[in-house]
């Protein structure tokens, strides 16, 4: 039975959506007839009175955010000077508490916008959360969940928790029900946060931000839909909605605007943009029976710092991770088959460099960050262009050099491939018999 439209079907008077917001484009704000270019990063909206003034900023640090003190010492700590376009651009308004709606393409750094305009305007009252966050994945929460701690190392008083599945809901219960371990930030799965709702463990009065990290993947499954949709339905009328993804089609655009308003929309505007500078991206032809000798040669062969190998299912993930580690290939596997203990131990295991090789499912295809990755292969291929771009940017992170590497054995495949180079207007080269030269995807 299917409840699709009562998820999507809000009324005109519970969101109120502005389809006259102004557009204005970066690079193309001063041409005559005000159109964007094809291919222009795309800002749309906001309020009313901030018409495209944002646009013109940029600025020349962090620091021009007009940050706490403490959160500018932690972005020094980790390194950062810069920030990215699309901070440029998001966080200004963000923190002055526009609804946000942000496409850019992976490794971009939208992570950081949410955290460093939550962390900005979180006021950590006792036994109160006003800050709601969430994903599509367990291991993407965790990840979330310590970005928070990155950044807040120099704010003590704000506690962050992350819930999900696959782990006693009663420790998530004490945490909730203790003053002094009650969350000011939340990071969770949709089925863990809607249990602890609907029992009434987790109280969402006090919710000033709501984020959804990988939207489109949130809204498009409808069992993760209607739980989000139950969790927004337990929050404040009056809050602030920011959501991100690397990838937001035009049909999902306005399912997420009917959670907000008038908000600041961020958009890649042409899917090229979406590729992935940095990035070397070839295919190998092969019969289904050749790919473990081929994943062995180019193992042997090519240079690399971390690798991820992706498959189409848990039971192949485990089956290549066995034949790799008897072939002495220090491999772990991550999947939706192991315990969510287990996954997390092994994500932790991989991001710390104690292992080089992850075969992976697509639980891993999406928003997971770990920077010596600058290898990709695809095993299996994906099913369309949209879980390739998310795969493949594992590798090349925030313009970083990489290469990704995909088998293609079917007919199947090779439609796949043909939706990739028509979508992102990229021709994929054939892996060349002599390799490639390791200094053009290793980082010097």
């Amino acid at each position: 039975m299917s409840h699709e439209e009562d998820l999507i079907d809000y009324s005109d008077e519970e969101f109120q959506t502005n389809d006259a917001a102004a557009t204005t484009t970066a690079g193309a704000a001063g041409a005559s007839n005000g159109e964007a270019k094809k291919g222009d990063l795309t800002v749309t909206g906001g309020p009313p009175d901030k018409k495209g003034s944002y646009v013109g900023i940029h600025s020349t640090g962090f620091r021009d955010f007009l940050l706490k003190p403490e959160l500018i010492r932690a972005i020094t700590d980790c390194g950062f000077e810069h920030p990215s376009e699309v901070q440029q651009l998001a966080i200004p308004q963000a923190i002055l508490g526009t609804d946000v709606l942000c496409q850019a393409k992976s490794g971009l750094g939208k992570t950081a916008v949410f955290v460093l305009t939550t962390l900005q305007l979180v006021e950590p009252i006792p036994g109160e959360t006003s800050v709601l966050v969430m994903c599509h994945t367990r291991e993407l929460a965790y990840q979330i969940k310590n970005e928070y701690a990155r950044f807040s190392k120099y704010m003590p008083e704000v506690i962050t928790s992350v819930f999900y599945g696959g782990t006693p809901m009663q420790k998530d219960v004490e945490i909730l029900k203790n003053k002094d371990t009650h969350p000011h930030v939340i990071v969770g799965t949709p089925g863990r946060l809607n249990a602890l709702v609907r029992d009434k463990n987790l109280r969402l009065g006090n919710i000033k931000v709501f984020v959804l990290d990988e939207c489109d993947k949130m809204l498009d499954q409808i069992d993760m839909r209607r739980d989000v949709q139950e969790i927004f339905r337990a929050t404040p009328t009056q809050k602030q909605v920011m959501m991100f993804s690397a990838t937001l089609s035009k049909d999902i655009r306005p399912i997420c605007k009917k959670f907000m308003r008038t908000p600041l929309e961020i958009y890649v505007d042409d899917d090229a943009k979406l590729t992935l500078h940095g990035l070397q991206q070839y295919y190998v032809k092969l019969d289904e029976k050749e790919k473990n000798r081929k994943l062995n040669e180019l193992l042997d062969t090519l240079d690399f710092n971390q690798v991820i190998i992706f498959v189409k299912s848990t039971l192949r993930a485990t089956e290549l991770d066995k034949l790799l580690r008897e072939c002495n290939f220090p491999s772990i596997a991550v999947h939706s088959g192991v315990t969510q203990e287990e996954r997390i131990k092994r994500y932790k295991e991989f991001k710390e460099f104690n292992k080089r090789i992850c075969v992976a499912t697509d639980v891993f295809g999406r928003g997971i960050d770990i920077e010596r990755i600058n290898l990709a292969i695809n095993y299996d291929l994906p099913a369309d262009a949209d879980s390739y771009l998310h795969r493949v940017g594992r590798a090349g992170r925030f313009g970083t050099k990489g290469l990704s590497i995909s088998f293609v054995s079917s007919d199947e495949d090779e439609e796949v491939l043909k939706q990739i180079e028509k979508r992102f207007e990229v021709a994929l080269p054939e892996f060349p018999e002599g390799g490639v030269d390791s200094s053009t995807y290793m980082a010097t």
